[in-house]
């Protein structure tokens, strides 16, 4: 079974109950979001400006999917850049009954087939918060080493804080 599909948007409804859900367990590891991020305006706008940038090329955005096929979450190819770079950034969520059971391990893996073998790029970055060992243990799982601290580097929280980064470097690379 696939463990992520394309964004759609009739996600959104699936999406408000999972923001609303998971509003208090998500929020230590996300920006500030406003009230209207969990209203079913907000996740429709949200999905519109996903999808729209995706075909523009620079995000790849995916929900993540449990075994019966519900959606639990999103998974991002974000800030696709080409040229030289060919490069882009990681970011994903959960919901929180379904952590520990592989599926964020899986999305990713999934993302980087996409990644390397559907896009061609060369590298795929995600940063974490210093603190988040278990998104530490999804992108070691999945070949992604550290490289580097970058100090105060989101406002996530409601402050500036540091984030581990990682990267992938594709098995393509020649």
């Amino acid at each position: 079974m696939t463990a992520t599909r394309p964004l759609t948007a009739d996600d959104v409804p699936a999406l408000v109950d999972l923001v609303i859900a998971n509003r208090a367990f998500l929020a230590p590891y996300e920006p500030d979001r406003g009230p209207a991020w969990f209203t079913e305006a907000g996740q429709a706008a949200a999905v519109r400006d996903a999808l729209e940038r995706a075909d523009e090329g620079v995000i790849v955005p995916r929900v993540v999917l449990a075994p019966d096929g519900s959606v639990v979450g999103r998974v991002n190819l974000n800030n696709v850049v080409r040229g030289a770079f060919q490069s882009c950034s990681l970011g994903y969520w959960l919901d929180e009954g379904h952590t520990g059971r592989g599926l964020a391990t899986a999305a990713v893996a999934e993302m980087l087939v996409v990644a390397f073998d559907e896009l061609g790029l060369h590298r795929v970055e995600a940063g974490t918060l210093v603190h988040n060992v278990a998104s530490q243990t999804v992108l070691a799982r999945n070949g992604f080493e550290r490289f580097g601290l970058a100090p105060g580097y989101l406002r996530i929280a409601g402050r500036w804080q540091d984030h581990v980064l990682f990267q992938r470097l594709s098995p393509h690379a020649g």
